[in-house]
C-alpha cells in the first residue's frame, strides 16, 4: 500500500513533544513578556516563542506574566527589568480585526543601554499565528545575537509503526507533522533540496531500493534513479541543479552524479571498495562521503573537479559513518561506532580535532540546522527510537519525543524563504 501526501491529508497527525536538557552557561537573559490581548488567541504566540528561544540552549529565560504584558515603548521600565535580571525585553499587543484576523506588533529592546533592536507589526488570519510565532522567534534570535536564526525551517524523518513506513515532514519543533508517503514496505533517507520544496528518498516499493523525487506543494513525485542493482543515499547538490547517489551498476557500491531530472549520470568515486553516504560541501567544489578502501568505514572528501584523488579525514576509531558538512564547510557531523555505542561527533577540519556531542549508546543519522548551530540525529531511548537536537558550541540538547513507533533518518531541512 502506498500513499502520497495529496490522497494523506485527513490522516491523523502525530505532532512531537520538546524537552530542553542543558543548555550554554553564558546564555542570554531575555524576557518574552505576553501580548497584550493575547487571550484573544487559541494558542498564545508567546509560548511557541519561548519554546523556539528555549530549546537553543542559547537564551536563559526570565519568568513572566500577563500583568507583565506592554503595549507600548514608552510602557518599558528599563531599570525595573534590569533589576529583575532580564538583558532585552521583547513585548507587543495584539488588535482584533475582525474575522477572526489581528495585528500583531512587537519590540525587542536591550535595557542597559536602553535600544530598540527591533520593531514590527503584521495583520494575520487564524492560519498563520504559528508560522508567526515561529517567525517573531527568528527575527528575535536575529535582532538579539545578530546571526541567521532557524526557527521557520522544518525537519524530514521517517516513522515506522508496526508494517508501515511514513516519510514525514515537520516544523523544527516537530509540531504540525504531515505525511508526506506512507508505505507498507520500507522508506528511508530523506533529503531536502536547497529550496525546501521537495523531498528525495529511497523507497522498496518496487521490490528493490528506487531513488523518487516528491514536490512537496503538488504532492507529484517521479522516479529520479532506477538502475540495475541498488540506487540510495540520495543529496542535494547547493545549488539544486543535480544529487549524489549510489548505485551498485558497476558491482559494488559507488558514489554517481545525476541531473535533478535523472539524466546525465556520471560515476564520482573510484574504488574496489564500498563507497557510500556522499554529501556536497557548501560551495558544492567537493563531497564527503564513507569509504571501506583502508579496511574499515572512514571518511574521505574529494573535489569535483580534483580528478579521483580522495584524501581521507577521519583517523580515530575504526567505524566511522553517515558525514554531512556544516552549513559553513568547517566542520563534519558523523557518527563514530566505539566499545559497541554509535556516537555523533563533530570534526573540525582546520585542527582535525574530534568532539563527541551526543550521549546514548545508539545515535545516528546526523543533520545540522541550516544556520550551523544545532545537530538533529535519531537515537534509542527505554527500546524506542527518539529524535534528538544538539547544540554545536556547548552541551545542551533538545529531545524530541515521538508518541508512538521508531522513528529514524530525520533532515534537517534549508532556511524558509
Amino acid at each position: 500500500m502506498l500513499l502520497s501526501m495529496t490522497a494523506a491529508a485527513n490522516l491523523a497527525r502525530a505532532d512531537l513533544s520538546v524537552e530542553v536538557i542543558g543548555g550554554g552557561s553564558n546564555r542570554y537573559p531575555v524576557a518574552i513578556v505576553p501580548l497584550q490581548g493575547e487571550s484573544l488567541l487559541p494558542e498564545a504566540i508567546t509560548a511557541t516563542v519561548k519554546s523556539d528561544l528555549a530549546m537553543t540552549g542559547a537564551f536563559s529565560l526570565l519568568e513572566t506574566a500577563a500583568g507583565d504584558a506592554l503595549a507600548a515603548p514608552a510602557q518599558l521600565n528599563a531599570a525595573a527589568w534590569q533589576q529583575r535580571g532580564a538583558r532585552a525585553v521583547v513585548y507587543g499587543k495584539l488588535v482584533s480585526l475582525g474575522g477572526g484576523r489581528v495585528r500583531l506588533t512587537f519590540w525587542a529592546d536591550t535595557v542597559s543601554p536602553r535600544e530598540q533592536k527591533l520593531s514590527a507589526e503584521f495583520d494575520l488570519a487564524p492560519e498563520q499565528l504559528r508560522d508567526m510565532a515561529h517567525r517573531m522567534a527568528d527575527m528575535v534570535y536575529e535582532a538579539l545575537l545578530g546571526e541567521k536564526s532557524l526557527f521557520s525551517s522544518r525537519i524530514a524523518y521517517i516513522t515506522q509503526s508496526g508494517k508501515e513506513y511514513r516519510l514525514q515532514i515537520a516544523d523544527m519543533d516537530g509540531r504540525r507533522a504531515q505525511t508526506v508517503l506512507r508505505s507498507r514496505l520500507p522508506i528511508m533517507s530523506p533529503a531536502w533540496s536547497p529550496d525546501g520544496t521537495r523531498l528525495a528518498y529511497v523507497s522498496f516499493e518496487q521490490q528493490k531500493p528506487v531513488i523518487y523525487v516528491q514536490d512537496l506543494v503538488s504532492g507529484q513525485r517521479r522516479v529520479l534513479a532506477n538502475f540495475r542493482g541498488s540506487n540510495s543515499a540520495p543529496v542535494w547538490s547547493p545549488d539544486g541543479r543535480r544529487l549524489a547517489v549510489v548505485l551498485t551498476t558497476s558491482g559494488n557500491s559507488q558514489v554517481y552524479l545525476i541531473n535533478a531530472d535523472g539524466g546525465g549520470v556520471q560515476r564520482f568515486s573510484y574504488s574496489d571498495a564500498i563507497d557510500t553516504e556522499p554529501a556536497f560541501s557548501p560551495d558544492g567544489r567537493q563531497i564527503v562521503f564513507v569509504s571501506d578502501r583502508s579496511g574499515s568505514p572512514q571518511l574521505y572528501v574529494q573535489a569535483l573537479d580534483g580528478g579521483r584523488n580522495a584524501r581521507r579525514v577521519t583517523f580515530e576509531g575504526n567505524y566511522n559513518v553517515s558525514p554531512t558538512f556544516s552549513p559553513d564547510g568547517r566542520q563534519i557531523a558523523y557518527v563514530r561506532r566505539e566499545g559497541g555505542r554509535f556516537k555523533v561527533m563533530l570534526l573540525d577540519l582546520a585542527s582535525g580535532d574530534n568532539r563527541l556531542i551526543s550521549n546514548s549508546a545508539f545515535d545516528e543519522s546526523p543533520s545540522f540546522a541550516p544556520n550551523g548551530k544545532m545537530v538533529l540525529y535519531a537515537s534509542e531511548e527505554g527500546g524506542r527510537s527518539v529524535l534528538y537536537a544538539a547544540a554545536t558550541a556547548y552541551p545542551g540538547r533538545v529531545r524530541l519525543g515521538t508518541l508512538g513507533g521508531q522513528v529514524q533518518d530525520p533532515a534537517w531541512g534549508p532556511f524558509n524563504p
